[in-house]
């Protein structure tokens, strides 16, 4: 029973500006001096948005009810990140 992924939505609380193009890393020429591509941010995946509210799926590993913790894998979060929520991940609508 219970659910094997859920969503943690966080307020990413040390994000301070953005800039509407960003050149992703994976297109960053590896020749120096060159020209790199610029994209509009929402084609991105930059951590530096106007909204600062974050979602992360993710895999759950255990939860302490008498605690009130939740243990979770692959969490790509600083330590101290504000949660927001944490919603159960379903297949059939997710």
């Amino acid at each position: 029973g219970g659910f094997h992924y859920c969503w943690v939505l966080s307020w990413m609380h040390l994000n301070s500006g953005y800039k509407s193009l960003v050149t992703p890393p994976r297109l960053r020429p590896r020749v120096p001096n060159a020209k790199a591509p610029k994209l509009g941010l929402f084609a991105t995946r930059a951590p530096h948005r106007p909204n600062p509210i974050a979602l992360s799926a993710l895999s759950i590993i255990g939860v302490s009810e008498e605690l009130g913790v939740v243990r979770v894998r692959g969490i790509d979060l600083i330590d101290g990140t504000p949660v927001l929520d944490i919603k159960p991940y379903v297949p059939y609508c997710d």
